[in-house]
């Protein structure tokens, strides 16, 4: 992959680490496919974890489970959640040993929360509303919208996403509490699903936390995976 000047990433070789990355619905890992290689041009490993979004019988705790295979044996774990992955993330660092959680335009979950429950426990819906009377845009959901109004076209029209059944939604996260490990999260200054007014609040009262704002939408991966690899190349461990 080729890369302007100012297209290229920091060089982060500090410490070799290892960037475990979970899908938000539908569970393709083919949404970190342009990040994958920036971390690893950078002298890391990055594992882009498929998830079957599209499987009646798969709740969160497969999706943990799928999620901790794909990472056995790494060290230096960075796990790295967008959207609907953040509710299965702190199952994940319950299991291995994680040196930093980051979530991506993510679902923030409280213990005992399901994700059907979280749009309304957070006020999404008036969030978003709000959100698209400021922007002038469309109230009504439409993912080209939502989704895709700042991805190439050419990324977009690459392939249909991925279904995600209501397995996920209806399980329990299942966790006692937040690890003492970095926990950072990033927010896209223009998402749309997501806005970022609402991630912020989110954030501050769930984790205690204010979110790193960084250019494009709730698809930031595929619309700028420069700035997300960039800024994830700059997250430290403890040490």
């Amino acid at each position: 992959m080729n890369h302007t000047q100012d297209d290229k990433v920091a060089d982060g070789r500090d410490a070799q680490r290892t960037y475990v990355l979970i899908p938000g619905a539908g569970g393709a890992a083919s949404y970190w496919e342009l990040v994958v290689p920036l971390l690893q041009e950078a002298g890391h490993q990055a594992i882009a974890v498929d998830l079957p979004g599209d499987d009646p019988a798969a709740g969160l705790p497969e999706y943990a489970s799928l999620v901790t295979r794909a990472a056995d044996g790494a060290t230096g774990i960075v796990l790295v959640a967008q959207s609907l992955g953040g509710f299965t993330a702190p199952l994940v660092a319950a299991k291995l040993g994680v040196l930093a959680l980051v979530f991506v335009n993510a679902m923030i979950p409280m213990p005992g929360e399901t994700a059907g429950q979280w749009w309304d426990d957070n006020g999404w819906e008036q969030a978003r509303l709000a959100a698209a009377e400021r922007g002038g845009y469309g109230a009504e959901f439409d993912p080209a919208v939502y989704f895709l109004h700042d991805v190439p076209p050419e990324i977009a029209a690459a392939g249909e996403p991925r279904s995600e059944s209501d397995a996920v939604f209806a399980s329990v996260c299942d966790f006692g509490g937040w690890p003492s490990i970095p926990i950072k999260v990033v927010t896209g200054a223009d998402d749309r699903f997501l806005p970022a007014s609402f991630q912020q609040a989110v954030a501050r009262d769930r984790l205690g936390t204010e979110p790193d704002l960084l250019p494009g939408g709730h698809l930031n991966a595929l619309s700028r995976p420069a700035d997300l690899a960039n800024y994830l190349l700059t997250v430290s461990s403890p040490n």
